[in-house]
């Protein structure tokens, strides 16, 4: 593309409207490029999906922050890059059904964000710095959380901020700044610095959530799940203990397993898997939980079978993913690979979700793709 021809996607990035989406009636999207100011004075924008009811007035605000591909080297660059904030879209529906305002933001050097890359971990896997690349992340959250606040239909002393693995380990870090407006903190299987078999300095990350906690004085809530592979819940209740011994005011919930790894609860789920958890918790802050924008159900599709018991379970959140880009991979004897958020076109999700039944099951058939079989 040549370079008029970049600077009229930009264009359209930055500038494009909110329009109501054909597949989320009573709702309206935006996806568009935010401007912040970092602390040294420097200004990026940020990516951003905005999803809100489709009507006048002022909503409560979620600020919705992702977390991290797994892969290493030039395979991570790439991978970060392909990150959406569509990603968290399935969260981000939820809380608009309920009368938010979300946005859904990626963080500097991940999908179409400006500014460069600056979480990485350096040195051994026994001696990370999670302290320093927590509050990297918690920079562009807290600048994400003043410019959204001027927005005419945010109320802007009633934002919560909701992050997934390293993404809840950012809004952890954030709320040890106690950002104006901010009024709840929901941290979703927060850590950092997962490996295959094992998470690196773990006591290192134990000890950071301690220090954030000694200023951090907004409610939260921890989630995670009994099954996490990558944030364990027994790591995360040391973590969460360390937190409040400091003074923070938490509480922490473990949820059933979800599928072969619960760290795919938030993004993969439907929301009705967690939202009694968090519901409660908002409750308590006097932000709303009335349904008030109800969606017509998914049209159904008829599963695969056999299924075994993790790939019943994520037919079950594929069909009830609010999105046309997903797909569904199978193979006779009952393994799946399932791709409902992960992607920014459907050539795309069919593509990663055979390649990831491939590689785990040798032969797989694409069995449905959207919200319909796929042909043949």
């Amino acid at each position: 593309m040549g370079r008029l021809g970049c600077t009229i996607a930009l264009l359209a990035l930055v500038f494009s409207p909110a329009l109501a989406d054909p597949a989320l009636p009573g709702l309206v999207r935006e996806d568009r490029l935010i401007p912040i100011t970092l602390g040294d004075g420097s200004k990026v924008k940020l990516e951003a999906m905005i999803i809100r009811p489709d009507r006048p007035g002022r909503f409560s605000l979620v600020l919705l922050v992702h977390g991290t591909n797994p892969a290493t080297g030039q395979a991570f660059r790439a991978a970060a890059a392909r990150q959406s904030p569509v990603d968290l879209l399935n969260p981000a529906v939820a809380f608009a059904q309920h009368g938010y305002a979300v946005a859904s933001i990626m963080r500097r050097g991940f999908g179409r964000s400006e500014g460069r890359f600056a979480e990485a971990l350096f040195g051994p896997c026994d001696d990370q710095d999670y302290l320093a690349v927590g509050r990297i992340a918690a920079e562009d959250v807290t600048a994400a959380v003043v410019t959204l606040r001027g927005e005419p239909w945010v109320e802007p002393d009633q934002v919560l901020l909701m992050g997934h693995s390293t993404g809840g380990f950012a809004v952890t870090a954030a709320a040890a700044n106690n950002p104006a407006g901010v009024v709840g903190i929901l941290n979703f299987e927060g850590a950092n610095g997962s490996v295959p078999g094992r998470t690196c300095s773990p006591d290192h990350l134990v000890a950071d959530a301690g220090i954030f906690g000694r200023t951090a004085r907004i409610p939260a809530l921890w989630v995670y799940s009994e099954n996490d592979h990558s944030a364990p819940p027994a790591l995360g209740r040391r973590m969460f203990d360390a937190y409040v011994a400091s003074g923070a005011p938490a509480q922490l919930q473990v949820l059933p397993p979800f599928g072969v790894d619960g760290h795919a609860m938030v993004p993969m789920g439907p929301a009705d898997i967690w939202w009694q958890a968090v519901e409660s918790f908002m409750s308590k802050l006097r932000l709303p939980t009335s349904l008030i924008v109800e969606l017509p159900p998914p049209a159904a599709i008829p599963a695969p079978t056999p299924l075994n018991v993790a790939c019943t379970g994520y037919f079950d959140a594929y069909v009830k993913a609010w999105t046309d880009v997903k797909a569904f991979a199978w193979n006779r004897d009952g393994h799946c690979s399932s791709v409902t958020s992960t992607q920014r076109t459907v050539d795309d999700a069919k593509n990663e979700a055979m390649r990831q039944c491939v590689a785990a099951w040798k032969e797989c058939l694409l069995y449905a793709v959207g919200q319909a079989l796929a042909p043949g």
